[in-house]
Formats: C-alpha cells, structure tokens, sequence
C-alpha cells in the first residue's frame, strides 16, 4: 500500500510542476520562441520532470511548492472557508429566486387556465352524472356537455330534431 502512496505522491507532485510549468510557457512563449533550441529545451525540461532518475518534479516540487504552501497554509485554508460560504449564501439566494419564478408562473397559470380549468371539470362531473344515474331516476334535462356541440336527450342519447326525424320516418316508409 505504501507502494501505491508513493506512486501517488510522485505524480501528485509531478502535475502541480507540470500546471506551474504550463502556466509559466504561456507567457514565456511570447518573448522566448525566437531563442534558438526554445521549443527542444522545453521538451528536454519535461522529461527531466518525468524520469524516475532524475526525480525533477519531487526536487522542485520539495525545493519550492511545498515550502510556499505550507507557509500559506492559514491564508489557503481561511481563503476557502470564506468561499465555501459564499457559496451557500449563493445557493440560497438563487434557491428562494427560483422558488420564488416557479411559484409565480403556476400562480399565473393557474389564473390564466382557471376558467377553462373549470368549464372541463364541469364537463367532467356532467359527463360522470349522467353514467352514474343508470338506476332509473331522471337525469338532468337537455344541458348540452361542453366540448360535444351536441344536444342530448333524457338517457344520454343524442336528441334529433324535428325535421331529422321526419325525413328518416319518410325515407323509410318511400
């Protein structure tokens, strides 16, 4: 298990070389690519970092990084529990925002949908009556259900009209 820690520890200490390394040729390419062998050097610096012979990101990582970060460790500690706050205060602040969106667009909507809301309950419970009275008592007299755009009769059976049911007594007996 040691093994693996040290393995650990080695490539932990080689990445923070290797971002410090990558930051730092962000802005030394600017004023050193027209030196001779520039791009050759970083390439051979890079190894050097990585081979287990030379040991280059553990000697610059112990030399340097780990003195500066134990220094500033109170400040690098007190650093994040200041952010660590902020952002709780952040999550509870847009938390109540959203709350605050959601519960107004379904206020709205319930306000804006209210009347057709209740013409389809209506239609609902009239349409819910009506199977319901199967035990031979009158149903509610000729109400049209809205949304049928037809009139029915006493059982629920659509009502013809006069002349309807003239033409089909006359069509039949012709």
């Amino acid at each position: 298990m040691d093994h693996l820690q040290a393995g650990g520890v080695k490539w932990m200490m080689y990445w923070i070389i290797f971002a410090l390394f990558t930051t730092a040729e962000t802005f030394t390419d600017i004023f050193l690519c027209w030196f001779p062998f520039y791009y050759e050097l970083k390439i051979a610096f890079v190894a050097w970092l990585l081979s287990p012979y030379t040991k280059g990101s553990s000697l610059l990582y112990r030399k340097f990084v780990h003195p500066t970060l134990s220094s500033k460790e109170k400040e690098i500690d007190d650093c994040l529990v200041q952010a660590k706050d902020r952002s709780y205060d952040a999550l509870v602040h847009f938390g109540k925002r959203g709350l605050n969106v959601a519960a107004t667009a379904a206020v709205m909507a319930a306000s804006k949908g209210q009347g057709a809301l209740s013409e389809r309950l209506r239609s609902f419970s009239m349409q819910d009556l009506t199977t319901i009275r199967g035990d031979g008592a009158p149903a509610p007299s000729s109400t049209p259900t809205p949304g049928s755009g037809r009139a029915t009769g006493k059982h629920g059976q659509p009502k013809m009209s006069r002349s309807a049911s003239e033409s089909a007594s006359s069509s039949g007996t012709a």
